[in-house]
């Protein structure tokens, strides 16, 4: 008997019409942005009518003893202020196609575009403020500005500061600098505060956090917590993947997280013993942000081999208010291609101008000294999964 079969071209061909993304993390810094005083990362839209910089005034609070019964005139006390400048630029992005391609595709492949430019721009933003937490200060410019490429960042980034620049960060913030989990770690010379840091002893703690956290409150200017509507006050850790493993391995934190989290209602769900999410102890919420671990793999390389017989060491940021601001000359719009060949090509993008940058304060008896105003930047020892 003979059976007819279907050529192959005469197959039936059916394709999903919906195309799976590659997984784009919505932005980790997102619940600590804000536009009031007490946000760890401040939004400032100042500049949405117009304008390159934007001045950021920081007092610090009164110090003096004052007085009581005696004479007052002439011992009043100067306020301590500072205008922190920061500079926006552009960001923008696009993608096109012909009809001739759209025409052959089955899935709508350039439908996507939006969406995708979409998680472009967060990935932009939340990659620029891990950048700018790592920054050192500076009063000048973005190196950038204005280029063809643009320079959202502000300060001096980490892996193309000097030795030199490194080590004047390192002593005009020695009050919020910590290295491994002891004091003593510390030297005036950055990489030797770096190469102190032992592979056992000096990983991500509950004992690092809490020095962390010590050093935050005996800080000068203090370093304000992170306040929450129901009154209680919190400090806000970003860590990467790495250290935020072995702050989950911790004995301590695991006692803590196992005895005295709540049981009742949902409490397993909200236990990361069970469930993956932040952790809470001793005041701090330690949040993972898994792309300060790909920083240190593939633009802080110096840090791959920096501690002790060549440890890999990691950054983590224990933030108060006002660690770091987001400023605003507009915010992300889409936008789309006029050269358009009599309408055979499609083109569609978005833009944004904003300036990232790690807030700071100069000192007022030093012309040079700038000091970062919220944030304790601490480095343990992350040794990669193996």
């Amino acid at each position: 008997m003979a059976v007819t079969t279907i050529q192959d071209n005469n197959k039936l061909v059916v394709h999903t019409k919906e195309i799976n993304r590659e997984f784009v993390r919505e932005n980790m810094f997102s619940p600590y942005m804000g536009q009031e005083l007490t946000a760890i990362i401040r939004i400032k839209q100042e500049l949405k009518s117009g304008g390159e910089q934007m001045n950021i005034p920081l007092v610090t609070k009164l110090r003096g003893k004052g007085k009581g019964s005696g004479t007052l005139v002439g011992n009043e006390e100067k306020i301590d202020n500072y205008g922190m400048r920061l500079w926006i630029d552009w960001a923008r992005h696009a993608v096109a196609t012909k009809k001739s391609e759209s025409h052959k595709d089955s899935a709508d492949v350039f439908g996507e575009a939006k969406p995708l430019l979409s998680d472009w721009g967060k990935e932009r933003q939340r990659d620029d403020l891990i950048e700018a937490f790592m920054s050192l200060p500076s009063e000048a410019a973005p190196a950038g500005l204005g280029s063809d490429d643009g320079d959202t960042i502000n300060g001096i980034r980490y892996e193309a500061a000097t030795a030199a620049q490194r080590n004047t960060w390192n002593a005009s913030n020695s009050d919020r600098v910590l290295y491994g989990v002891a004091l003593s770690n510390y030297n005036a010379v950055h990489a030797t505060a770096l190469g102190n840091i032992d592979t056992t002893a000096d990983k991500a703690s509950f004992a690092q956090i809490t020095l962390a956290k010590r050093m935050a409150k005996l800080a000068v200017p203090a370093i304000k917590p992170f306040k929450t509507k129901n009154g209680y006050e919190y400090f806000v850790t970003f860590a990467g993947t790495n250290a935020f493993r072995d702050y989950k391995l911790d004995s301590t934190i695991i006692a803590l997280n196992r005895e005295a989290r709540a049981r009742e209602g949902d409490g397993m769900n909200r236990n990361p013993l069970f469930q993956d999410g932040d952790l809470i102890v001793d005041g701090i919420i330690i949040r993972e942000v898994p792309e300060i671990s790909q920083y240190v793999s593939d633009v802080w390389t110096s840090l791959l081999t920096a501690g002790a017989s060549s440890a890999r060491v990691e950054p983590v940021f224990l933030c108060g208010q006002q660690a770091a601001v987001l400023g605003w000359g507009q915010m992300a719009k889409p936008t789309f291609r006029k050269e358009d060949d009599y309408g055979f090509i499609t083109g569609t993008g978005t833009e944004m101008a904003y300036g990232a940058a790690k807030m700071f304060k100069k000192h007022p008896m030093d012309g040079t000294d700038l000091k970062q105003w919220g944030v304790v930047t601490a480095f343990v020892a992350a040794a990669a999964d193996a």
